[in-house]
């Protein structure tokens, strides 16, 4: 049961990049696109929690809350759904897969952290693959609005880190609330964040969601890589431990530049190939001590079984 919810979310999130890029593409939107989806998302699955008594409408007061939903959703996913309409899929997805090398960072600079053994070498090897990603439009002839939105994507994983570290010390404040309500919660508090920014940025034509891609890559969005996607990482967070449904990065960006080669036309040159290795390198070398431990504590506990 638990290899198949993981190999089912890693695919799912695998998806969402191109599905992102084919909303996008179809003339949606891209900041009332992403406020649409997370708050439809999140306003589902928090009336769900309601009638289950898992949440209360008090929650919605929770200012810690907003904060999560600033970094985790709306930063995050206002760079990325603004820079897919400029870059594939695939290199979008490599450039989220960084996600965990800025968590690192920001904990090294921010909260003063000690990083494991072998973190910044990860970090290096990461970020070199990130140089490679770009390199072919580097130099003479550089197009900057790719670069731009290449730069964006990192600066949303910035807001993914912060978010997640917040998440995290929110989390162990309230033991007995469940992951998937706080997970809802900053979803709807995201999406209509966003929606306030597409308010004052975009112009809606409600033709643009006529399409069978536009509402296809909505629709699917919503149900599956919002609310099927995270309810999946929120049973497995219980199910297992707060490390292992986080290896869907190592796994899903994978996932995401192949659809784009095979489904969509995107191109899979040697420099995507290269960097995408050394980006997923990187994440391996930050995270290999935290492995080591993990897996030396899991044998502990099974020998004494």
């Amino acid at each position: 049961m638990i290899l198949t919810a993981y190999l089912l979310m890693c695919a799912i999130f695998g998806t969402t990049f191109l599905a992102i890029k084919i909303g996008v593409e179809s003339g949606m939107p891209p900041f009332f696109s992403a406020g649409l989806r997370f708050f439809i998302a999140g306003l589902i699955l928090f009336l769900w929690l309601l009638a289950k008594r898992k949440a209360t409408p008090r929650m919605l007061l929770d200012r810690k809350l907003w904060l999560i939903g600033l970094g985790s959703t709306f930063f995050t996913f206002a760079t990325l759904y603004w820079a897919e309409q400029h870059i594939d899929s695939g290199i979008a997805a490599m450039l989220s897969a960084t996600g965990p090398m800025m968590i690192l960072v920001l904990q090294s600079a921010v909260a003063r952290q000690s990083p494991p053994g072998g973190a910044f070498l990860g970090c290096a090897v990461g970020f070199a693959g990130v140089f490679v990603l770009l390199l072919p439009k580097l130099g003479i002839g550089t197009d900057a609005l790719w670069l731009l939105s290449c730069l964006l994507v990192l600066l949303g994983e910035l807001g993914y880190a912060a978010g997640s570290l917040f998440t995290r010390k929110v989390m162990m404040e309230a033991k007995k609330t469940p992951p998937i309500t706080v997970n809802a919660i900053q979803m709807m508090f995201g999406g209509l964040t966003l929606l306030l920014l597409s308010a004052f940025t975009e112009e809606i034509h409600p033709a643009a969601f006529g399409s069978w891609a536009a509402a296809g890559s909505l629709i699917y969005l919503i149900v599956v890589g919002s609310m099927l996607g995270h309810s999946l990482y929120a049973w497995l967070l219980k199910a297992t431990n707060a490390f292992f449904p986080s290896t869907w990065l190592y796994v899903s960006p994978i996932i995401a530049l192949g659809l784009g080669a095979a489904l969509y036309d995107e191109r899979l040159s040697g420099y995507s190939v290269a960097g995408s290795a050394l980006v997923l390198a990187g994440i391996v070398l930050t995270n290999w001590q935290e492995w080591r431990l993990r897996l030396r504590r899991t044998t502990v506990s099974r020998q004494s079984t």
